[in-house]
């Protein structure tokens, strides 16, 4: 028996009912511990059923009828498209692709396509998502892709984001924890796409998708552009490392697609920057590097049958008409338009008929502009 603090003893009977207590505490603490341990397992577990089933970046399965997605985020999205849409051809590119639509690329072409842009993209990255949506859809025949022209002469591993969710870019099933138990992804993704059904909106079309060109003014580009005051003397051409680096951003990005896949046709292009940009290469004395990095570019691409490739800037009053344009680079999308119109007759294209003269027309008109008379103009008419 046990012994009280005043001296006296506890008898059996005595003990029990405390004991019993005890008991009936820990009972409670433990039905308390499981209880809450089962309302979280199962929030977890319909949050990730939820995540699966609406699925907003499409890592699981295609779009469900009777849901209305937000097509957004592209590093996080374009890969899903990939993997699980219906189609025979895709836009792909940086910015420059955005302002596209495929309905206008289907009507034109008489495919059936998807979008997949990548603002900022390098070679490196646009190459590696069109192996894959290579890999998954063999029934993918014509790709529309822009060339950078600020592209050629960079390092063929040139990426401008660092950050990417290479967790949507796997068969790693553990790593989708990333994913699927993603705060921001569950509400600005899943609970975002579930309100846009229940409102009755409809899913992002690829017309819209990425899309900006109603979303700016374009009266006069004039207003943000900062000119170069020096001028540096022009440079007579690349140098041998320049030329390397050309040939290895193409090599190792561009032509193993055109080995691997020899029967999707490729449709190239260069995007038709402003004149400003042709402005800023002339105060760094890089026209002469720039139009022989074309060159170089050109020679590899038009030795592939499946090639296809195109180039604007014979068009010089598109190139000089600055509302076309956003900043130096970027054009509206009257113009995505208008080059889609072009390409599906054969518009501007470059061929090895026509490349010399090709050239011989860039070097005579952008080596010889007056840029100082247009810049003055031009800001004349902004005051």
């Amino acid at each position: 028996m046990k012994e009280r603090k005043d001296g006296q003893t506890l008898s059996a009977m005595d003990q029990e009912p405390a004991k019993a207590g005890q008991d009936t505490e820990n009972s409670h603490a433990k039905r308390w511990f499981y209880t809450f341990l089962g309302l979280q397992l199962g929030t977890l577990f319909f949050i990730i059923l939820v995540m699966v089933v609406v699925d907003p970046y499409f890592h699981y399965h295609k779009p469900l009828s009777l849901i209305s997605y937000r097509l957004y985020e592209e590093r996080y999205i374009n890969d899903g498209i990939s993997r699980h849409f219906d189609y025979n051809a895709m836009i792909t590119g940086s910015s420059m692709t955005q302002n596209f639509k495929t309905s206008e690329f289907d009507r034109l072409f008489g495919t059936k396509s998807v979008k997949e842009p990548f603002s900022g993209a390098g070679f490196e990255e646009l190459s590696q998502n069109l192996d894959r949506a290579l890999t998954y859809n063999k029934d993918l025949k014509t790709v529309l892709m822009c060339l950078d022209y600020n592209g050629l002469n960079r390092e063929h591993d040139w990426k401008q984001y660092e950050d990417y969710p290479e967790y949507l870019y796997d068969d790693n099933l553990f790593n989708d924890v990333s994913y699927v138990l993603n705060k921001s992804i569950l509400y600005r993704g899943c609970f975002n796409n579930l309100f846009l059904t229940l409102t009755g909106e409809e899913s992002t079309t690829f017309d819209e998708y990425s899309a900006w060109g109603s979303a700016y003014g374009f009266s006069h580009i004039m207003q943000s552009y900062e000119r170069k005051v020096e001028k540096v003397p022009m440079a007579e051409g690349l140098t041998e490392e320049e030329k390397e680096r050309v040939m290895e951003n193409m090599e190792k990005n561009i032509v193993p697609l055109l080995e691997k896949y020899p029967d999707t046709t490729f449709y190239f292009f260069y995007p038709p920057y402003s004149i400003l940009y042709w402005d800023l290469l002339e105060k760094d004395g890089m026209i002469k590097s720039q139009l022989e990095a074309e060159e170089m570019v050109t020679d590899l691409l038009l030795s592939y049958d499946n090639v296809r490739l195109f180039s604007f800037f014979e068009n010089t009053d598109l190139i000089c008409n600055l509302d076309n344009y956003r900043d130096k680079e970027h054009y509206i999308s009257d113009i995505n338009s208008y080059l889609l119109e072009q390409m599906s007759r054969g518009g501007y294209e470059i061929t090895a008929e026509n490349q010399e003269e090709h050239m011989d027309f860039m070097r005579r008109f952008y080596l010889h502009f007056d840029y100082d008379a247009f810049v003055k103009e031009q800001s004349e008419e902004k005051d």
